[in-house]
């Protein structure tokens, strides 16, 4: 599935809160979100509009890992 390439920072943070995704601290543009099931996962996204691509897709395949399903489910579940 294509990645979109408008998608911001702070949609990106709105749209893993669905997934357990918590903001547990921010250092300057980077936010550090914090999902606790299925086991505890960080990761970090930066504030900038637009994302690029090659930093959504990393960002994107560390979360879909993380909660065990394929990056293109994971799109689409964000995108719904």
């Amino acid at each position: 599935m294509r990645l979109p390439r408008d998608l911001t920072g702070a949609q990106l943070i709105l749209a893993l809160a669905a997934f357990g995704y918590r903001p547990t601290r921010q250092t300057g543009s980077h936010v550090r979100l914090t999902c606790e099931t299925p086991a505890q996962h960080h990761i970090t996204v930066p504030l900038h509009d637009p994302l690029r691509i090659g930093t959504l897709a990393a960002i994107l395949s560390a979360v879909a890992n993380a909660q065990g399903m394929t990056r293109d489910a994971l799109l689409l579940q964000l995108l719904a």
